[in-house]
């Protein structure tokens, strides 16, 4: 690893996890550094690694990935960013998590990339790459599978307490009670990392008042935290933690250490709201459960809500962005063109994830799990609208606060009220 040239950047590089040949995130005259949030899908991009190394094995040249530990990835990035020591390629959410990088001329424009080769323009889903746009330019090229947002569930857990999957926010209030009394955790929540309490509100907020209530917000009206559907949901979540709905300490419980999948892998929790790569942990982790007794079904509606029942939330996928002042940018771009290889889809597919490749559908039947694969692949298909995650879309100087306000709406430290009054005022 060269030698950092600051001291920020040294204390964001030596927090990584670096788990390919090399160090850290700085380049070197012959490395080219990906950085990769850490979880258990990074293997497909290890493989698009080793395949892009061996394609340039000849003239000395290779790229590393360094994972990042997710729990603080964001706050890493963005200090690497301003460092001067910025990764060559790395790993985001499209929208609102790229737009201040964009907005300094830290990244490279994608729109000649794509113009200059239109087949790989064509291999991605058009609405998939729009999410890695900012101001109209592409800034992002889809890396993973589409992330709705679904509702997982303990099928053993379910029949031994003798109920069935909800299907309307009655049903869900009714099973609060059945597994409260059946002593289960009814819903795994990994409330020491609150983007997952935030799940619970974009789905709510969506289903009672539609789409258009976050997009006022997206475009700047903080006032749009006023509508009513934002304190509905709110009080929907207060009269859920009050039920008991997600035990006694959710507030300790991590996401990043797997200990809410865990729960429900286990059976001390019933159900599990999460982003669709939580089937692909269990794969990995809790692989009998994962192919018996992991089921799925839709976020329910709620009564007299004005939001489509067919909505998703969650990431459309996450994204490939280029440092533009890196010693690497033309290798950079080519490294891109590896995310549309056939073999880089195959690799996705065995790993559980759904691309948002055009050809998705051809491919499904070898997944882990086709019935997943198809069920996720239709949700995201049929929707009528996929809010992309609220910190993702917003600007992190507006993301990072919101969350915390979430967490405090969680933990009783906001009465509702408090909480849209503390939104408003951001």
């Amino acid at each position: 690893m060269t030698s950092p040239r600051t001291a920020a950047a040294l204390a964001a590089l030596t927090l990584l996890t670096v788990t390919a040949c090399g160090g850290g995130g700085s380049s070197s005259g012959d490395e080219m550094h990906v950085w990769m949030y850490q979880d258990t899908l990074v293997v497909v991009q290890e493989g698009a690694v080793e395949r892009f190394n061996a394609d340039h094995a000849d003239d000395g040249f290779q790229a590393v990935i360094d994972q990042v530990p997710g729990d603080n990835y964001v706050e890493r990035l963005r200090t690497a960013m301003g460092s001067g020591e910025q990764p060559d390629v790395f790993f985001n959410w499209g929208s609102g998590s790229i737009a201040p990088y964009a907005e300094q001329g830290l990244l490279e424009p994608l729109d000649d990339l794509l113009a200059e080769d239109p087949e790989f323009a064509d291999a991605f889903l058009p609405s998939v790459l729009e999410s890695g746009k900012v101001d109209g330019v592409q800034y992002g090229i889809p890396l993973r599978g589409t992330q709705p947002v679904v509702l997982f569930y303990n099928r053993a857990v379910f029949e031994e307490v003798g109920v069935e999957p909800p299907e309307t926010w009655e049903d869900v209030l009714s099973l609060v009670d059945d597994f409260t009394e059946a002593e289960v955790t009814p819903f795994a929540l990994a409330g020491a990392d609150p983007w997952t309490e935030q799940m619970w509100l974009q789905y709510l907020v969506d289903r009672i008042g539609g789409p258009d209530v976050f997009a006022r917000i997206a475009e700047g009206d903080s006032e749009g935290w006023r509508d009513p559907a934002v304190l509905e949901a709110a009080d929907m979540v207060v009269d859920l933690v009050d039920r008991g709905a997600f035990g006694d300490s959710y507030a300790s419980v991590s996401y990043t250490e797997g200990g809410a999948s865990t729960l429900l892998s286990e059976g001390r929790a019933a159900m599990h709201l999460m982003g669709s790569w939580e089937y692909s942990t269990h794969l990995d982790q809790a692989r009998e459960f994962a192919e018996n007794d992991l089921g799925y079904v839709e976020f329910p509606p709620i009564p007299g809500g004005t939001g489509d029942p067919a909505n998703v939330v969650g990431n459309p996928t996450n994204y490939f962005s280029v440092s533009a002042d890196g010693p690497h940018v033309e290798h950079a771009l080519d490294f891109l063109r590896y995310t549309a290889q056939d073999e880089y889809v195959a690799d996705m597919v065995a790993n559980g994830e759904v691309p948002t490749t055009a050809n998705a559908e051809e491919v499904l039947a070898d997944s882990p799990n086709p019935e997943f694969a198809t069920f996720q692949y239709e949700l995201v298909r049929d929707a009528p609208h996929f809010q992309l995650s609220w910190d993702q879309a917003l600007t992190p100087e507006v993301a990072t606060p919101m969350v915390t306000e979430i967490e405090a709406l969680f933990n009783g430290q906001r009465t509702p009220q408090e909480f849209v009054d503390a939104l408003a005022a951001l």
